[in-house]
């Protein structure tokens, strides 16, 4: 099972650490292919005087000083083509944004890596169109791929990751079905906390309900999902981005123990 946990945004190096030392646990875990998460710039913050983070170069110093002290795998998303390239020299997973997923020069740019890709599926995509941005990596990797299937998606290192749907205006839903069409030609990752999202639901600020997050997520992972991701925190009130969507460490850790219960019974089945 694949987990993905971290602040939403790097604020400093103090919190950035002892975040990621509150979550020892999931990288001991053998059943458990754990990797940190956080950003370095949030571009698409609803408001120009919201954070977004220290940039690219201070970014990735903060987040290679958590590979060194702690030996995790990361994860960082891109906005920009010329991203890609210094990226990939640190982290393990470049993930491109739910708004972008459809941006396919960013995705070639991302795919020229040799960094996993991981691609969520915009709020506004039905899963079944989350094909051809699978297919625009997958041929950048391989020029000789004609089709979009699981294996050669996951050979190719390239995963998707379900975050809910625009449903009217400020909400989202998820429509569990999307997992189970989109793990036809994709690993699938499960964003819990992305998927309590309110846009704009706090007058130029993203709101949300972190308490539905283990929900959705215990769900999710008895419909059937290759991986976890969430955004967490220490302190989620005084986070200085999607602070209402995250989960403390403790409660986060407590429902991953949930999710592998759950993903044992089901592979049982």
């Amino acid at each position: 099972m694949i987990i993905i946990a971290g602040p939403c945004v790097i604020e400093h190096q103090e919190i950035l650490e002892k975040i990621a030392e509150s979550l020892k646990p999931l990288a001991k875990n053998p059943n458990i292919d754990f990797y940190f998460k956080s950003s370095f710039d949030k571009a698409n913050r609803t408001s120009l005087e919201s954070y977004r983070g220290p940039g690219l170069e201070k970014g990735l110093e903060s987040l290679a000083l958590i590979k060194k002290k702690f030996g995790y795998k990361l994860l960082t998303d891109i906005h920009e083509c010329y991203q890609a390239k210094p990226v990939a020299e640190v982290v393990d997973i470049i993930q491109i944004p739910a708004f972008l997923c459809r941006q396919t020069d960013l995705i070639v740019a991302a795919a020229q890596t040799k960094a996993m890709l991981n691609i969520k599926k915009g709020q506004f995509m039905s899963p079944q169109d989350m094909q051809y941005s699978v297919l625009k990596a997958l041929k950048t990797r391989n020029p000789n791929v004609e089709s979009v299937e699981f294996e050669s998606a996951k050979a190719h290192k390239i995963c998707l990751t379900e975050r809910g749907s625009s449903f009217g205006y400020g909400n989202l839903v998820v429509d569990m079905r999307a997992l189970a069409i989109m793990r036809e030609f994709a690993p699938v990752i499960f964003d819990a906390t992305h998927a309590v999202q309110m846009p704009g639901g706090l007058k130029g600020k993203s709101g949300g309900d972190s308490k539905f997050a283990p929900l959705l997520a215990r769900a999710a992972a008895a419909v059937g999902i290759d991986g976890l991701f969430a955004e967490v925190h220490s302190n989620p009130k005084n986070a200085l981005s999607d602070g209402p969507n995250m989960l403390t460490p403790q409660i986060f850790l407590d429902l991953v123990n949930q999710i592998l219960e759950i993903d044992t019974i089901l592979n049982k089945g």
